[in-house]
């Protein structure tokens, strides 16, 4: 099928709010037909699903952090486009590379729902207290994800058009856009736009590589204490060294941090200074104002408020308390958001209800860049999924338990009632940010579970654990599900994809990922495992496993419930509300680590200022334009550095020599510097590097023409 003339570069209105009567037109128009669903796009789409489902895996479970898939697979698809092209064959279609993304993106889904979940399995010995062989326990795991997110697509559908067209140009949707750059760069023949990615790509991975694996300077500018791991010593020190920073520190307990990485002058530039000014705000009321008031307290007086506190320090107060104050807003501004979406959900249950009454009827779409799966069959899917759940329940999970039914039965309603109220939340946090609190949802998940499922007399044993547990895994994958695909169909939105062709991809592709996932995570655990031992002394991480393990003994074990944090939370997310401002944006401010937040406010000022920085309108459009796509491929390549980085860590040899051969730190103390003052001197490094990355993006953007009219936008 070849190519039908269609523009190759994005509408000028694609990435802010349309004027009334104004319409968007994607860049392949709906009565224009190009190559999607082909040969190329599915078998490149499954290897990149087998390869990233792996490598995603082992490093979530070593180093904590997921790789983010769509920015590099974008790029390879991208690069297989050019190969294709100058093998003599056609360049892909913007839409084959979407459909691409939808069948491959599938393993960091799943990925991330897995990760976060089941290693607690082996973590509490689960497996061996309760005598699961391998085979059982692989179909028991392979299932969870699988069911999570076929549910979270179903789930997610109904408010696809609420999110994607009716909010066109209110959500910023970070990731979305920088892949979107990606990908339309990648199918046009702009070489300005294309060389302005390119660079600012090079310089993002170049300046990660600084930090991520030459350690020049510190990846986290802080006021308090830094640490330092010179080969198998770590050496810790106050970053700042001065008297009043100390006291700020070890006695008030404020402490300031921010990352230095590239990407998050890149995320300031899209998100903006409203959205970040929001999550910042919750950031400093937990920071500078709630662990502060908290700083006098003994552990004893803390542990009043939370007994599961573990310190006194500034990072155990946060963990124990504003986080949960944090957790508990999520929850209100997900049950808020069901609220103000009561129309869509009323439409879409109307249309749906509808379609089934109409013989052959269904979601009549006006063309299919608005099709979805159709609503009789979307109710089917959905069905059979919770017939799935429920059977699996009853006849695995909950098998021999007395009132093991009524068990199955609530255990069902809370997967559907939380996966229904949160797949809003992850929907929106991406949007906004391009972070979503999963864990912290999915914790909230186990700890509704355990509450209610003890009441109706789940016991108190291993078997009790994996019960709560599983249903945790559900709904996180497909939390994680619904994150990823509002992406997607948002970048099928701007293309002119069809939503119902993402939809059956990202339902196919999840099962080859679920059993990849699965496969991965039980070999680590043979060969690694989760928990240090004498026969496991290179035991993985798997943090946030961990953090669900210990909810689960703490819960079902007879710990109590930090209520009073997570009823603070309700309250202040009604009072910000209130006044007009996204409970949402300011609760995850409260629930993510500082850190993560304050440097996308300095980039979304420095975006600010270039915008302002002309008094000519058609100069500063031509500006932020310009800023959209530097941003975009700061966040491009500052995340490849670390996928780069955090794969290569997987090998004994190359992480080796990032420990020694390429570590300045280590030359510097192996020199005689001081490791206090090495410390002292990457602190302050970190932060004249990302004031100077900050500049040179101020001064580029600044340096843009109105006829470069930015990254690929372009008038029509």
């Amino acid at each position: 099928m070849a190519d039908q003339p269609h523009s190759s570069r994005l509408p000028e209105n694609a990435y802010r709010e349309l004027k009334p009567g104004e319409t968007y037109v994607p860049m392949v128009p709906p009565n224009v037909t190009v190559p999607e669903i082909t040969t190329r796009s599915i078998v490149f789409g499954i290897v990149m699903n087998a390869v990233f489902a792996m490598a995603a895996t082992m490093v979530a479970l070593k180093v904590g952090q997921g790789i983010e898939t769509a920015i590099p697979i974008s790029i390879l698809a991208v690069g297989l486009s050019g190969f294709m092209l100058s093998a003599g064959r056609r360049r892909s279609s913007l839409l084959e590379n979407i459909n691409i993304l939808a069948i491959s993106t599938t393993s960091g889904i799943v990925s991330g729902g897995m990760c976060f979940t089941m290693p607690a399995i082996y973590i509490l010995d689960l497996n061996n207290q309760l005598n699961i062989g391998s085979y059982s326990l692989f179909l028991q795991m392979a299932l969870v994800p699988f069911l999570g997110a076929v549910l979270g697509v179903v789930f997610l559908i109904p408010f696809r058009r609420y999110f994607v067209k009716n909010m066109h140009g209110k959500l910023p949707f970070p990731e979305a856009t920088a892949t979107n750059e990606i990908l339309v760069t990648g199918s046009g023949d702009s070489k300005k736009q294309a060389w302005i990615l390119i660079y600012s790509f090079i310089v993002a991975m170049f300046y990660n590589g600084l930090t991520a694996v030459m350690r020049l300077f510190s990846d986290v500018f802080t006021t308090g204490e830094a640490s330092l791991k010179v080969g198998e010593k770590t050496y810790t020190s106050l970053a700042v060294e001065s008297d009043f920073f100390h006291t700020l520190t070890h006695k008030i307990k404020a402490v300031f941090a921010m990352q230095t990485g590239a990407e998050f002058v890149g995320l300031g530039f899209v998100i903006g200074l409203r959205y970040a000014s929001i999550i910042c705000a919750g950031s400093f009321l937990s920071w500078f104002v709630i662990i502060p008031l908290l700083a006098p307290l003994t552990l004893d007086q803390l542990h009043a408020i939370n007994p599961a506190i573990g310190g006194v320090s500034a990072e155990a107060i946060f963990n124990g308390i504003p986080r949960n104050i944090g957790i508990g807003g999520i929850f209100t501004a997900g049950l808020l958001s069901i609220f103000k979406m009561s129309r869509v959900i009323v439409t879409a249950l109307r249309q749906a209800l509808g379609g089934l009454i109409k013989s052959g009827g269904g979601d009549v779409a006006h063309d299919r860049t608005d099709e979805d799966i159709s609503y009789p069959l979307m109710l089917v899917i959905g069905a059979l999924t919770t017939i799935a759940i429920g059977l699996y329940f009853r006849f695995s999970v909950l098998a021999g338990m007395e009132g093991a039914t009524r068990l199955t039965i609530i255990s069902v309603l809370i997967v559907l009632g939380v996966t229904f109220l949160f797949t809003t939340v992850s929907a929106w946090a991406i949007a906004m940010i391009s972070v979503t609190p999963i864990s912290g949802m999915t914790v909230t998940t186990i700890i509704i579970t355990a509450v209610v499922l003890l009441a109706c007399g789940l016991p108190k044993d291993s078997g009790g654990m994996l019960a709560t547990l599983l249903v945790g895994g559900v709904v996180c994958t497909a939390l994680s599900m619904a994150g990823t695909l509002i992406t997607e169909f948002k970048l099928g939105y701007w293309a002119g994809a069809s939503p119902k062709k993402i939809q059956w991809s990202a339902i196919i592709a999840s099962a080859l990922a679920s059993i990849l996932v699965t496969a991965t995570i039980m070999l680590a655990a043979s060969k690694q495992g989760f928990v240090k031992d004498a026969a496991h002394a290179d035991a993985l991480m798997a943090p946030q496993a961990n953090v669900m393990a210990t909810a689960l003994q703490s819960f079902i074990g007879g710990g109590s419930i930090p209520w009073l944090t997570y009823g603070v939370g309700v309250a202040v997310v009604l009072l910000v509300e209130l006044v007009g401002i996204s409970g949402l944006a300011f609760a995850l401010g409260m629930y993510l680590p500082l850190e993560l937040n304050t440097p996308i406010l300095v980039g979304a000022i420095v975006a600010a200022m270039i915008k302002k920085s002309t008094k000519s309108e058609v100069d500063s459009k031509a500006r932020m334009d310009k800023a959209i796509l530097i941003g975009s491929g700061l966040i491009a390549g500052g995340a490849i550095a670390y996928v780069l980085k955090n794969l290569a860590s997987l090998s004994n040899w190359a992480q080796d020599q990032m420990d020694t051969t390429l570590n300045i730190t280590k030359w510097l103390v192996d020199g005689g510097m001081k490791p206090e003052a090495v410390i002292r001197f990457g602190n302050w490094f970190g932060l004249i590097a990302f004031l100077l990355l900050c500049g040179w993006a101020y001064w580029d953007s600044c340096r843009a023409k109105p006829e470069e009219v930015g990254a690929s936008l372009g008038s029509e």
